[in-house]
């Protein structure tokens, strides 16, 4: 007895036996065959790739950001296997008396190319601490007393995201202050050194050493001659077998480290510390330093991201210490995850860009003068870093970069609508 029949259609329709099952029809067994009918529609690989080469170049919407966990390790920046190719050549060859063949600026000499690169990152960095320590006047910054939350906006928000001492009395809401210029460009510093391939720093002679601003001792590596700040310009270059340094060239005495007025002000256009809100006048136009301003962030983190191509930057994997130079300090002030395994010894990998300048996320608020963002609707907002945030909230158009992570093309629904919908 035929059961089925089937006649395939479609553009690729085919049928396949699937399965023989037996089956009772009345007394005797019958064999019945399956088969099964696929219809497929037309696919076209071009439109797909075509469709989905268009999202890359302008996405829609982007994940927000993870917070990093404290009781973990960074993870490394250089793939694991990479470093361990590099580690066995670099034995080998000292294994063999060979010396490692370095190229500048890892053999201590300057690259001529990005000697104009450093010029401008400390240009438009000054730019950016001044516009910031004035945009404060007009824009007002949170800062949450508990963890290091950061808001920006005419009001705290009311998300219930604390996760600081009390947030369980407080039903994780923040306690909200004033914050300053230093919740929206975190200050990230390291010891400043005359000779990057000389004598590390030592627990015992961390004083001896000057401590500013990562992107400018970056920047003064890279080749920019700041008189407060000396540093050593090689003719020769470094030799090194293995991980031994065996030619730094001709010996050099270290300038002893002088606090002149020439210091204090040269620190007081390039330390965050001294451009505290209330010390600088209100803008005339707005608008423009807003624009200027955002201008030389974006500049700044294009400008340190190319010198980080080419210039070693060490950063901890546990805690946010920075260190300039070839290889990191010795000094134990790490208090992060298990610091008593290593007796407060940094954990040294290669740093980020992300390390250098941290972006500082916070919760993008499309319309300042409406109501403060809400737990009940967070899955509509997007975030922004903070000194992205300030400039467009004083008037800057938003870059395309950011764009999907703030989310612009979504409307923000009601609270009655966003409830009624769920």
């Amino acid at each position: 007895m035929e059961i089925l029949n089937s006649v395939s259609f479609g553009s690729m329709g085919f049928n396949r036996n699937r399965r023989n099952k037996l089956m009772k029809a009345g007394s005797q067994p019958q064999r019945i065959g399956w088969k099964l009918t696929r219809t497929c529609c037309e696919y076209s690989p071009d439109t797909s790739r075509k469709r989905q080469a268009e999202y890359e170049q302008q996405p829609q919407n982007v994940d927000l950001p993870e917070l990093q966990p404290k009781n973990k390790k960074k993870p490394f920046p250089v793939p694991i296997k990479k470093m361990l190719q590099d580690s066995r050549r670099d034995k080998r060859l000292a294994q063999m008396r060979i010396e490692k063949p370095l190229e500048a600026p890892k053999n201590g000499l300057l690259v001529p190319e990005l000697v104009p690169v450093a010029y401008e990152v400390l240009d438009n960095w000054k730019v950016l601490t001044r516009g910031l320590s004035q945009l404060l006047n007009v824009v007002t910054v949170y800062g949450c007393r508990k963890c290091p939350q950061v808001h920006v906006g005419p009001v705290g928000h009311q998300i219930q995201d604390c996760y600081g001492s009390g947030s369980q009395r407080r039903n994780s809401h923040h306690s909200w202050a004033r914050g300053s210029i230093n919740d929206v460009l975190i200050p990230i510093e390291s010891y400043h050194l005359f000779d990057p391939f000389g004598r590390r720093v030592k627990h015992e002679t961390r004083f001896d050493y000057d401590r500013i601003p990562a992107i400018v001792e970056l920047c003064i590596q890279a080749g920019v001659n700041l008189p407060q700040y000396p540093s050593r310009r090689r003719t020769s270059p470094v030799r090194m077998i293995g991980k031994k340094v065996i030619s730094r060239g001709e010996f050099v005495d270290e300038p002893k480290p002088h606090r002149s007025e020439d210091c204090v002000s040269l620190l007081a256009e390039l330390d965050t510390f001294s451009n505290q809100q209330g010390q600088s006048q209100s803008p005339s136009n707005v608008k423009e330093l807003a624009d200027s301003t955002l201008k030389a962030y974006l500049s700044v983190r294009r400008g340190v991201e190319q010198l980080m191509s080419k210039y070693t930057v060490k950063a901890c994997g546990y805690c946010s210490e920075v260190h300039v130079g070839p290889w990191g300090h010795n000094v134990k002030l790490c208090g992060a995850f298990k610091h008593q395994w290593r007796d407060g010894k940094h954990g040294w990998q290669d740093a980020v860009i992300d390390e250098v300048i941290p972006p500082n996320y916070v919760w993008h608020v499309p319309d300042p003068s409406g109501p403060p963002p809400r737990s009940s609707l967070r899955s509509f907002y997007g975030k922004a870093p903070a000194v992205v945030e300030l400039c467009v909230q004083a008037g800057a158009a938003i870059p395309d970069e950011y764009r999907p992570m703030m989310r612009t093309d979504i409307v923000i629904p009601d609270y009655e609508e966003a409830r009624r919908a769920a």
